[in-house]
């Protein structure tokens, strides 16, 4: 049986996937709120694998060092993802790494993601990593994407266009939620659009 792989992303409403450094925003763009930390915390909770494109990995790297302890200013979804078993494809980057339990995975994203599906009696779960991720979709190894839309639009000073470059998809709504009020959090199934290619 194949492991599912979630692409797990933070949104703005028109799709960007982080405010700009320069901006005032701040993280989770100002608006997270207890039922948001409390769902991430929970959605850890559960035994999974993480997958990491090198760049996100860096930078997760430089926000949360797994040598110092952190714990006392992280979110508490942070500290478990840190926890959480990894596996980061990269051409670039050599173990040992900083993380808990990560492990450097180089070669092919695709091949590398399609043998840990066969092969992982986990779930999969990939938070961020756009460029690995899109690369995913277009391959067909995507089985859920989970979307939190926080409520702004970020048209201005946004930056990473989720899905800018990917193709085009059909999707299924499988859960939808909405936290603290105002943030959507929506999972589907996406299947590669007839004619697309």
């Amino acid at each position: 049986m194949t492991a599912t792989f979630t692409f797990d992303v933070f949104s703005s409403l028109d799709g960007y996937g982080s405010p700009s450094l320069d901006g005032d925003w701040g993280g989770y763009w100002g608006k997270q709120g207890p039922e948001l930390l409390d769902h991430r915390l929970a959605s850890f909770e559960t035994e999974q694998r993480m997958v990491f494109g090198g760049s996100t990995f860096r930078e997760f790297l430089e926000m949360i060092p797994a040598s110092k302890d952190m714990s006392d200013v992280l979110d508490p979804w942070v500290t478990q993802m840190r926890k959480t078993p990894a596996t980061v494809v990269s051409s670039t980057l050599e173990g040992p790494l900083d993380w808990p339990d990560a492990t450097v995975a180089s070669g092919d994203a695709v091949e590398v993601v399609r043998k840990l599906k066969e092969e992982s009696d986990v779930p999969l779960r990939s938070h961020g990593s756009l460029t690995l991720n899109r690369a995913l979709l277009a391959a067909g190894l995507v089985d859920r994407i989970q979307l939190t839309i926080f409520p702004v639009i970020n048209a201005r000073t946004g930056t990473e266009p989720i899905f800018r470059g990917s193709e085009d998809f059909d999707l299924e709504l499988l859960e939808q939620r909405t936290l603290d009020g105002h943030t959507q959090v929506l999972v589907y199934r996406p299947t590669l659009h007839p004619g697309t290619r």
